[in-house]
């Protein structure tokens, strides 16, 4: 039984079919003179291709499955970039290992991606922050963020910048590279609402308990003031020229937070005025010693 398995197996080998297809395999395509590509070698590197492509399909899923449609697109545009990337490296990869010397096709790559790194660092730091911000979910469309000193509401989000308009209806452009470098204050990541607070300061000699009363009254009597939390007031100090407080109030819509902050001021203002509650300026005292 085994001598007449192995007499199947030598005439299949011996079979003219069996060697065509070898010597089809085998031939070789020439490329230069030091390059040389055989019909097994381009169907390993087709083979390579492929299953890099089922991989990379599978990570994008993986990636962007908890992300809003919208930023799926952006992201699409990117990932496509890193792809073609991952593909030339991949092909380096299966040439060099079907036995093509692939050593100056690596220098050369490694020289041309330094230069071109070093010439669009800042432009590749913008685009690999707007995929953490769409992958994280730090900033979204809508949210009131503080960096660098300028505030404004994110209104779209590209791969490159964030555009924002601030409260003077100016468009602030962002670059990207910025939220890896500052510290960057999300006023609404918790939600619509924002504490704010107003400060002012008495003449020595005041009644507290009725600054109290009446500072929670200027807060209570506003609009834009929220009852739940309710005002509070806090004693924050006893200054060189006054007693200091600070009154604290929530507000629904933290953006647009200075007019309702000056309408409580225009409000202290006359409420202290008409109790007869100064407002104190600065003093000091100067001796003349002749």
């Amino acid at each position: 039984m085994i001598q007449n398995l192995s007499e199947i197996e030598e005439k299949i080998t011996e079979s003219t079919v069996w060697e065509k297809t070898k010597e089809f395999l085998s031939l070789h395509m020439d490329f230069g003179n030091d390059i040389s590509i055989s019909i097994l070698d381009v169907i390993i590197i087709i083979t390579a291709i492929f299953i890099t492509t089922i991989i990379l399909r599978v990570v994008l899923k993986i990636i962007t499955r908890k992300l809003p449609e919208e930023d799926k697109g952006k992201f699409n545009v990117v990932y496509g970039y890193f792809r073609w990337i991952i593909y030339l490296i991949i092909l380096l990869i299966t040439l060099n290992s079907v036995g093509v010397d692939v050593s100056a096709v690596f220098a050369a790559s490694a020289a041309l991606l330094i230069g071109i790194g070093l010439a669009l660092q800042t432009l590749f730091q913008d685009i690999i922050s707007g995929v953490f911000i769409l992958i994280d979910q730090t900033v979204h469309v809508g949210d009131i963020i503080e960096l660098d000193g300028k505030v404004g509401r994110v209104e779209e989000i590209k791969l490159r910048t964030t555009r924002a308009v601030t409260i003077d209806n100016k468009v602030l452009i962002i670059p990207n590279h910025l939220y890896l470098e500052n510290s960057l204050y999300n006023w609404t990541q918790n939600g619509s609402t924002t504490r704010e607070s107003v400060a002012v300061g008495v003449a020595y000699g005041s009644d507290v308990q009725l600054v109290k009363k009446l500072l929670l009254q200027a807060a209570s009597t506003n609009d834009h003031v929220l009852s739940v939390p309710e005002p509070t007031v806090v004693f924050t100090n006893f200054g060189e020229s006054s007693l200091d407080f600070k009154l604290v109030f929530t507000l629904s819509d933290s953006f647009k937070a200075q007019f309702p902050k000056s309408e409580i001021r225009f409000e202290i203002d006359r409420l202290f005025r008409e109790n007869n509650i100064s407002i104190p300026f600065p003093q000091r005292d100067i001796h003349i010693i002749k």
